[in-house]
Parts: C-alpha cells; sequence; structure tokens
C-alpha cells in the first residue's frame, strides 16, 4: 500500500513575515496527491507539529492547526509529532505497518527542516519515498532563498544512497500519473 505523508502544513508556518514559497500551488498539488491516493486505497497522513505552551504551534492555539485549504477525510490520519523526525517518538511507523504502507509520498512545509528529516528517517527505516518536488516548500533564509532551499534538497534527495530502498524526486503531476496507471 501507498501513504502520503503531509508533513506540518500549520496555519502558524504560513502567517507572518516569512511567506512560504508558492504556498497556494503546494496546496492544491497535496489536495490532488490526496485525493489520488485515497481513489487507489491507499493512506493519507497529516502530521503535525505541537509545541511547548506559549509557542506558535502549542496543542489546541491557531497557530497549531491544519491549513483549512488541505482537503481532509475522515478514514485520513493524524500524527502528532515534537521533532523534525515524523518517526522519533511518534506512532507514525505503526500507522504504516498497520496499514502495510513501504512506499511513501512525501509532501509538506519546511523543505529543510521536518520534510528533510523525514525523508531520511523513512529511507533509513527501508521505506521506498517518493518526494513530490514540486510538493513542498520554505521560507527564504537569510542566506539562501526557498527556491535554492528547495531545488538542492530535492538533488540531495536524489543522490542519497541505500541498499534496500530508493528515493525519486518527481513532479506531484507524474505521481498521479504513475498511481492511476497502475489503478488502470
Amino acid at each position: 500500500m501507498i501513504a502520503l505523508l503531509v508533513i506540518d502544513m500549520q496555519v502558524g508556518l504560513f502567517e507572518g513575515d516569512a511567506p512560504r514559497h508558492d504556498a497556494d500551488g503546494v496546496v492544491g498539488r497535496i489536495n490532488a496527491l490526496a485525493r489520488t491516493v485515497r481513489r487507489a486505497g491507499g493512506l493519507v497522513v497529516f502530521i503535525q507539529h505541537d509545541g511547548p505552551p506559549g509557542d506558535t504551534f502549542a496543542p489546541e492555539t491557531p497557530g497549531w492547526r491544519l491549513l483549512p485549504s488541505l482537503e481532509r477525510e475522515a478514514a485520513d490520519r493524524v500524527v502528532r509529532k515534537h521533532a523534525c523526525d515524523a518517526f522519533h517518538e511518534t506512532d507514525l511507523a505503526q500507522v504504516l505497518d498497520g496499514h502495510e504502507a513501504r512506499s511513501l509520498i512525501v509532501t509538506g512545509c519546511a523543505t529543510d527542516f521536518c520534510v528533510d528529516t523525514t525523508v531520511r528517517a523513512a529511507f533509513s527505516r527501508n521505506y521506498d519515498v517518493t518526494v513530490a518536488e514540486d510538493g513542498h516548500t520554505t521560507a527564504d533564509r537569510p542566506h539562501v532563498d526557498a527556491v535554492s532551499v528547495i531545488r538542492h534538497h530535492n538533488w540531495v534527495w536524489q543522490n542519497l544512497i541505500h541498499p534496500r530502498a530508493q528515493i525519486r524526486v518527481i513532479p506531484a503531476r507524474r505521481v498521479i500519473e504513475e498511481i492511476e496507471a497502475r489503478q488502470g
């Protein structure tokens, strides 16, 4: 089974002075991927970061909530985390194992923090990982713009080496086409 991970697409990351690159486009592509994964009988997992009390991402605060523009369904799962790695001290591996999901599509925010850490953690746990190259985002950083951060991470992920798993980095539209072709 295939699973779509939607990492930290939370209100607090999309407000304020640091806009996320192509935020509306990324949300649209994530929604399209989620619809396709669900139609194929796959699992959609929203990863939600819990911050400490007083933090933007403190549970139940406005910044902690998932973006309202994300299309969510009752069968979707939510996994809450408190570190960049969505597997660290969470039940993500158990959720994926319970659905026999060994192939992951990774999307979300922020490319250079939680997305990168989760991609590498999944890879090290022998999951086959497909990163939607246009399905993750970040903000400009003091030393580099968001587009360069995204391009750099897409390149790095494509070139990671593992003896038992693979990482592919392809556009969301191609991920959708491949899933639909398998259903066809």
